[in-house]
């Protein structure tokens, strides 16, 4: 078995993910060489090399390192590809992303969050309280904390990484692949459990016992926190289990007396034996409210003060496109956000509404991968149908091979709206700066709120959109 501990140079085979680029900044922290290939270019990797890791985009044996200790690939990478067939008949020694993940955590005191939605903010809350307060933590966090900058953090620095004691790393469970079940939690969160992934799992019902398998895998006397209501909750067992929810007070702990303001919110968190008065979030989405909920309670179970949770809470950011405000005036609101699921996309429309009910809503949504969309059209065009106009862009493939008469127009075809539409990008960017629509002119006399949705490339999008929504509205840059 590999030691990572004598690991000095480590390669990457699509190092650009959000998983993997957490990992690369991971070794680089501790001295070891890294490099890595990816399919593209994105912000996310030209960070990376900034940061002086070593990338290509290219898939060419000639480019990859012949003298990588390890080589760590992400199951994305398809069997065909060339530097992994190299590396595969030459005897390297190859591991996928959550051995490695696996591998790191052996040791430390380990707070999983898994969920098909809401792990990557659940995740990112708890790091971000565990180091606002002082307390402390790696993290491993499938998005981007906007009050830091990147995915991945140390608790102490190389150097006297072995004497901490603590030790604790925050990570985000991932179900794609059984990922998670190579974990071993001693706090464990399970925010969601609807049907995703059934290219992997088959069937909602496997997929959702491989969350019961999860949550079987946390240690003695560990935590499990699971949102109320979840299917299968009664064969979740965990030494300790409690319950979050939103409002729900048959939950262990919930939020109450929740008011609105502007996109942030205040409210009191709940429980039989203690609660939290005054929480100030300041991000949009009632879904949030419920995510800093579980994180609050997970920082209550490892004893934080309560005036460092209420600070902590009160100072986060959020997480680079989720529910994040691009621009936020009293006439113009531009969210953007990594929805990719039907649930997701209903909390994140509702939530927009909510907050800024009366004005017009706007959303641009790139489908990710062909089964997901062919899986679940109707249901995105259900929830679709809540906006006021709908661009679709074309089905972003990521891993997968087209599917026969699957396209954006299954979810377009099963919409009630009149106005919904499907655009290229070049084409969507053209239409923003025409005179054909309300974002050329400064919306209605109402406001406008203007959403970008999706997990795959509709990111590079943003800064044009926000550009345009400026020099068109004549908003201050």
């Amino acid at each position: 078995m590999v030691d990572l501990k004598k690991i000095s140079r480590i390669y990457f085979i699509g190092i650009g993910g959000i998983g993997m680029s957490a990992l690369a900044r991971y070794f680089s922290s501790k001295g070891v060489t890294v490099s890595g290939y990816d399919k593209t270019e994105t912000n996310l990797s030209k960070q990376l090399e900034a940061e002086g890791i070593k990338i290509h985009y290219r898939d060419d044996i000639n480019l990859l390192d012949r003298d990588a200790q390890l080589v760590v690939y992400t199951p994305a990478v398809p069997k065909e590809h060339r530097e992994f067939t190299y590396y595969q008949k030459n005897n390297y020694t190859l591991l996928k992303r959550s051995d490695v993940l696996g591998k790191i955590t052996e040791d430390s005191f380990n707070i999983c969050v898994a969920g098909t939605h809401g792990k990557t903010t659940i995740s990112a809350m708890i790091a971000h309280i565990l180091r606002d307060s002082g307390y402390g933590c790696n993290a491993f966090l499938g998005g981007v904390a906007v009050n830091y900058n990147t995915n991945f953090w140390s608790q102490a620095p190389a150097e006297v990484w072995e004497s901490n004691e603590k030790n604790v790393c925050v990570v985000e469970a991932d179900e794609y692949d059984r990922s998670f079940l190579k974990l071993k939690p001693d706090v464990a969160i399970i925010s969601a459990m609807d049907a995703d992934h059934l290219d992997i799992y088959g069937t909602e019902e496997a997929m959702q016992n491989a969350f019961v398998e999860f949550a079987g895998k946390i240690k003695s006397n560990g935590l499990l926190l699971s949102k109320h209501g979840l299917k299968k909750d009664q064969e979740l067992s965990a030494p300790i289990h409690l319950r979050y929810s939103l409002q729900n007070d048959a939950a262990d702990v919930y939020a109450s007396n929740i008011t609105m303001s502007h996109g942030s919110y205040l409210f009191d968190v709940m429980t039989a034996d203690w609660t939290l008065d005054n929480v100030v979030l300041n991000m949009g989405g009632m879904h949030n409210v419920e995510n800093v909920v579980a994180a609050i309670s997970v920082a209550h179970h490892l004893k934080i003060e309560p005036a460092k949770i209420k600070s902590a809470v009160q100072n986060f950011k959020g997480v680079k496109r989720r529910f994040e405000y691009i621009i936020k005036t009293d006439k113009q609101i531009f969210i953007d956000d990594y929805a990719h699921h039907p649930e997701e996309l209903k909390a994140l429309i509702t939530g927009a509404k909510t907050l800024f009910s009366g004005m017009k809503c706007t959303v641009v949504f790139q489908p990710h991968l062909f089964s997901r969309t062919k899986d679940f059209a109707a249901e995105f065009a259900n929830i679709l149908d809540m906006a006021d106009e709908v661009i679709l862009l074309p089905i972003y493939p990521a891993r997968e091979v087209p599917i026969a008469g699957v396209t954006s127009e299954l979810i377009l075809n099963e919409m009630s709206m009149i106005k919904a539409s499907i655009k290229t990008k070049e084409e969507l960017l053209n239409y923003l700066q025409s005179s054909k629509n309300s974002l050329s002119t400064g919306g209605e006399d109402w406001g406008e709120i203007f959403i970008t949705a999706g997990a795959g490339d509709i990111d590079t999008l943003i800064e044009p959109i926000k550009q345009i929504i400026l020099k068109n509205q004549n908003i201050p840059f």
